[in-house]
């Protein structure tokens, strides 16, 4: 393993080892509490842009396989990992995680003090990073650090959204056959807008009786709203991304459009997000976002269910003046869930699919897909 050095932008400079990907890499570096599904997590395209700090101490000890992928690359600008492990044993695994951060260009920083980092992040909130195998000045890494672009700058959507549209032929994952059940072509349709969408979403939403379209987030409305009103789709769902929604300026006047159609709508994450600044309710920065595989959050039965989270971003919570509170984080009170009053639209803030993750949420898929037949 060669020398990885890491500067952050409050002044700390730290050495460690590298694995995967060489070179010099520029984001924001967060931290994810799951225990498991280290690959779902580097593939979800919500990660462009970051750094993700792993609270689970070994990684890499299971390995990485085709199946587990949330996209087709590996999205975010590194890994930083207490423990790597390049060999691995799981009756699942193909191939060593080395070897697929390598394979999409993705920096893998281990034997670092991951419980120091993250403690350090949960006091002074998530932060803008250099790391580099190439570069070992405290003061270069700060130069070329303070001339980067910080990750609110710069649109994500694009880089992750699909270029053209496709149907979605997989449902949820078979563990008896191992492999995904093949979608069965549903009289109802929903159109899915891609800001970053997970393959699990997509999976779920076709399990739950849905035919499935993905569309880029260079939507246009009216194309829509022309389809909705000729029958061909009954509804349409707004994906999870990376990046500050306040930024898709574009993107929210179409929202807005969808909204003004009364369109049946559900959206998770970043689409829960833009929905609240289409009505007019802009969102808010967290101090440090919610990251992992165990956030409790109380449902509209008020029964608790555990969660998988990622976002940096929250609605406020003044849009109970428009909305329905039915979902609450029990960790911080923040929003979760909301169903727009007079309209057929709701939305999540965290992942009913998981992947990683518990799979209590799951039901609200079913919720949606019930509203679109």
């Amino acid at each position: 393993m060669q020398k990885v050095w890491i500067y952050l932008e409050n002044g700390t400079f730290l050495e460690a080892k590298s694995f995967g990907a060489s070179g010099t890499s520029v984001g924001e570096i967060v931290f994810n509490t799951s225990l498991t599904g280290y690959q779902e997590i580097i593939s979800d395209p919500s990660y462009a842009g970051q750094f993700v700090t792993f609270t689970m101490p070994e990684i890499g000890n299971v390995g990485v396989n085709a199946n587990d992928m949330e996209s087709n690359t590996c999205h975010c600008k590194g890994v930083l990992v207490r423990n790597y492990h390049n060999d691995y044993s799981n009756y699942r695994g193909e191939d060593n995680l080395d070897s697929l951060l390598k394979e999409h260009n993705v920096l893998g920083i281990c034997s670092i003090d991951t419980r120091y980092l993250t403690k350090m992040l949960r006091d002074e909130g998530a932060m803008m990073m250099i790391a580099s195998t190439e570069i070992s000045s405290k003061e270069e890494l700060a130069k070329q650090l303070a001339a980067s672009p910080r990750i609110e700058d710069i649109n994500y959507i694009e880089q992750v959204s699909t270029k053209e549209p496709y149907i979605h032929k997989f449902g949820a994952w078979n563990h008896q056959e191992l492999s995904y059940n093949k979608a069965v072509m549903s009289d109802k349709k929903v159109v899915v807008v891609d800001f970053g969408v997970k393959r699990n979403i997509l999976n779920e939403l076709v399990e739950s009786g849905l035919e499935v379209e993905v569309i880029p987030s260079s939507f246009k409305a009216a194309d829509l709203i022309a389809r909705f009103e000729a029958k061909e789709i009954g509804g349409i769902f707004l994906s999870n991304g990376p990046g500050d929604p306040l930024t898709l300026t574009e993107e929210k006047k179409q929202v807005q459009l969808l909204i003004d159609a009364n369109i049946p709508m559900f959206a998770i994450c970043l689409g829960h997000q833009m929905l609240s600044i289409a009505h007019g309710f802009d969102t808010y920065k967290l101090k440090f976002g919610q990251h992992g595989g165990n956030h409790p959050v109380a449902n509209p039965d008020n029964v608790v269910e555990i969660t998988a989270q990622n976002h940096n971003y929250n609605v406020p919570d003044n849009i109970i003046e428009i909305a329905e509170i039915t979902h609450q984080n029990l960790f911080d009170n923040t929003i979760e869930g909301v169903k727009y009053k007079n309209k057929e639209i709701f939305s999540v803030q965290h992942h009913p699919e998981a992947s990683p993750g518990p799979h209590e949420s799951k039901y609200i898929f079913n919720e949606f897909a019930k509203i679109v037949k």
